[in-house]
């Protein structure tokens, strides 16, 4: 895939009556589509400068900011799982859509709480490769409740230890996702355990591959500068072995279509 550069344009994804913020970045050429989903209390902006990188490799990259974060941050203590699920399904429709886009292939990228929104996006939506960064993992009772509003110390017990792929909605659509799966876990989450790292990773019984990185000495956040270059070294090198081979090979969508 040659190289070139992308064009940066502002887009609003209507989501019922919202409208939320996002940045398109797009090659000169029809491309496989990047949707990146930042964590709980992020915004796109931590996704910026790797979807600029994945971009210039010959992909159009969506970035976008959840309700309740960034412009409509005062709102976060209102919004829900559902309401954050019809902004990833937004924003995917919104890609899915551009003119740009070749033959409907989308890398979904997301990271904790965006993690776990991508893996749901997967029984919704075509997705042909899946990185989860930091992937969060929450209960299915009270998926209406404001998402602020979710007992943590619940969660904390609930993560620590093994989750069934049939007792979680996020679990339950990595056990059917036939793509390519990227993990990638923090040696020092102190909010995401290897327990629930390695829930994910044995739900996806039918990956046509997987690959699983920890990044050394990286927090949940990824504070350190080191921690950053690392982790977006690892998906750049995920990215252009995934999308890039494929389309060189001029491999089939593993497993068909999607709803």
């Amino acid at each position: 895939m040659e190289e070139c550069m992308a064009q940066s344009d502002t887009v609003r994804i209507q989501v019922a009556e919202d409208a939320i913020e996002g940045t398109f970045l797009t090659p000169r050429s029809k491309v496989p589509g990047v949707l990146f989903i930042h964590g709980w209390g992020g915004h796109q902006d931590f996704d910026l400068n790797r979807a600029r990188g994945i971009a210039a490799l010959g992909c159009i990259c969506l970035t976008f900011d959840l309700r309740g974060h960034a412009a409509t941050e005062t709102r976060r203590s209102q919004v829900s799982r559902e309401d954050n699920l019809r902004d990833v399904m937004a924003a995917y429709d919104t890609l899915a859509a551009h003119p740009a886009l070749d033959s409907g292939e989308i890398a979904v990228v997301g990271s904790s709480y965006g993690a776990y929104l991508a893996a749901i996006l997967t029984g919704l939506r075509k997705v042909r490769w899946l990185g989860l960064h930091v992937p969060a993992l929450y209960r299915d009772d009270e998926w209406f409740m404001p998402k602020d509003q979710l007992n943590r110390d619940v969660l904390r017990t609930y993560r620590s230890t093994h989750v069934a792929p049939e007792g979680n909605r996020a679990l339950t659509a990595c056990a059917s996702f036939p793509g390519d799966v990227l993990i990638v876990e923090s040696e020092r989450d102190d909010f995401i355990p290897h327990s629930t790292i390695m829930s994910y990773r044995s739900a996806f019984r039918r990956a046509h591959s997987l690959t699983h990185r920890i990044v050394d000495g990286a927090d949940h956040a990824l504070t350190d500068k080191k921690a950053q270059r690392a982790y977006t070294a690892l998906l750049v090198n995920w990215i252009t072995e995934m999308v890039t081979g494929a389309r060189l090979a001029g491999a089939p969508v593993p497993g068909g279509e999607r709803p």
